[in-house]
């Protein structure tokens, strides 16, 4: 799942583990979900959205193309 939450952590000049801090997850988990690597649950999702008073869509978008 394709996100952009490097960029809006950057527009907040919070680091990995600010971002972390304020999620109450670890700086790994924040650097796994920026690169793809974890696509976060969606309570998770929810909170991320909240935090940055956003949709989830907004946020994460499904990298599955359309036919």
């Amino acid at each position: 799942m394709k996100n952009n939450l490097k960029a809006l952590r950057a527009e907040k000049n919070w680091s990995q583990a600010a971002l972390g801090r304020e999620l109450d997850i670890s700086r790994q988990s924040v650097n796994a979900i920026e690169t793809g690597r974890y696509d976060p649950s969606l309570p998770l999702a929810f909170k991320i959205a909240r935090l940055f008073e956003l949709r989830i869509e907004d946020i994460f978008q499904d990298d599955i193309k359309n036919p």
